[in-house]
């Protein structure tokens, strides 16, 4: 009999348990570790923090979920991974033993990094569906009495469709309520350029983003690094190539939301040999820790290389349908060991995203995720809003059925057919 645990119950956390049952032999046992029994689905906390959803209608309660799939599940939390005797810390102080660990815990949003960033201080995030539902309640005020609106992403962040997706959704409901005459909007990032994304850009990002935003009267900042924020200012210096300040800017707002910088959560954070500075763990091309060839990681939780440098620390993103590489991989990998073979599967770290701009959107898809790539293309129109919406349907339906499937990939290509969309596109 083996114990196998997967710390999170995030989107990586709930498909590596799904994924793993049918790798089991008899007596095999998952045991999944997460802070309470409730998941949410992130991409929609956009539409949350503007009133498009209700929190309930994207989360679903994985108790009886997980105990029909024959899943333990534990919602103490994980205090600290104790990879040299193969246990984990559970936060009510007790502890489980594993012969084999997969972090898939997401990341620690490092609001504290920049003082007065967050929902703690004077920005607003849509990082997690709490955060999302306090957003909310701040627009309403910002609705009452309009204002000034800052959006984007600080130094370090490695997540910044969200942003894009937001702001663009913001100023669609601003302009059904009459108001967007009445609120400037100013996009502020690290990325050296619009539309980079933390990938270098995905086929044209660039063009139709800055055309999106010059059309939207959008104007933006980039190589931006947020030194401070005080109640209704933000201070930015703007970096030029070289690396040296080019310009301060004080920015006025009447409401920001600012996705923070990640890092390593405190359970793996610091741990020698098992994650980076950041405390992202370290893996092998099969999803493995070099030093502790029985944990693996899948998720954001995972250390990947910027794609290059920049005046300002951009990290990477793991897409929805990256993860869902990672997860099969994973699966596959620990199956073989439980049967005494060599893991051999390698995800394919391929990126497909949908980002819904309220009443249009962009869509890209990059194969590899990394350049250079076989596959660089994106697209922008109404259609990318209602795939979107679809989407998200789709998921929640499988996920509350405890279905598991690579649900990116089957609805994205299969649904949509990129192949087709993109026949059209060149002419072929």
């Amino acid at each position: 009999m083996a114990e196998i645990v997967v710390i999170g119950a995030g989107l990586s956390g709930t498909l590596m348990a799904y994924e793993l049952l049918p790798q089991l032999r008899k007596d095999d046992r998952i045991s999944v570790i997460s802070q309470g029994a409730v998941y949410h689905f992130v991409p929609s906390n956009p539409w949350v923090a503007i009133g498009w959803r209700k929190r309930g209608e994207i989360e679903i309660d994985l108790a009886d979920i997980m105990k029909r799939k024959g899943v333990r599940l534990l919602t103490q939390g994980a205090k600290r991974v104790h990879p040299t005797e193969n246990r984990v810390e559970l936060g009510d102080g007790t502890s489980i033993d594993y012969d084999y660990l997969v972090v898939a815990t997401g990341p620690e949003l490092a609001f504290d990094e920049i003082p007065g960033l967050g929902p703690q201080g004077h920005t607003q995030s849509i990082c997690h569906v709490d955060h999302a539902s306090h957003a909310k309640d701040a627009f309403e005020k910002l609705a009452a009495n309009p204002g000034p609106v800052v959006i984007g992403a600080v130094q370090g962040a490695s997540c910044f469709g969200p942003a894009y997706e937001f702001l663009f959704i913001l100023e669609t409901e601003l302009r059904r309520r009459k108001l967007r005459d009445r609120v400037p909007m100013t996009f502020v990032t690290s990325e050296p350029y619009i539309g980079h994304l933390g990938l270098d850009g995905v086929g044209d990002t660039k063009g139709l983003l800055e055309s999106e935003m010059r059309e939207k009267h959008i104007k933006w900042i980039t190589n931006a690094r947020v030194a401070s924020v005080s109640p209704g200012m933000m201070s930015v210096e703007e970096f030029a190539e070289n690396g040296t300040v080019h310009k301060a800017h004080d920015l006025p707002f009447a409401y920001s939301m600012m996705l923070p910088a990640f890092r390593g959560v405190e359970a793996v954070r610091g741990i020698d040999k098992l994650t980076n500075p950041r405390g992202f763990v370290l893996v092998d091309k099969h999803q493995r820790n070099p030093a502790f060839p029985n944990v693996f990681a899948v998720g954001v939780c995972v250390a990947i290389a910027p794609v290059g440098a920049t005046p300002v620390p951009v990290g990477v993103p793991k897409t929805g349908f990256m993860i869902e590489s990672m997860v099969t991989a994973t699966a596959m990998n620990i199956g073989a060991l439980l049967r005494g073979q060599a893991p051999t599967a390698v995800p394919t770290w391929n990126a497909i995203c949908l980002a819904d701009f309220g009443d249009s959107g962009v869509a890209f898809l990059a194969q590899p995720q990394i350049p250079p790539r076989n596959v660089n293309w994106s697209s922008k129109g109404e259609w990318v809003h209602y795939a979107k919406v679809a989407f998200e349907k789709y998921f929640l339906r499988k996920m509350r059925r405890g279905e598991s499937e690579p649900f990116y990939e089957r609805f994205v290509l299969d649904k949509l057919n990129i192949n087709k969309i993109k026949e059209v596109r060149t002419g072929t």
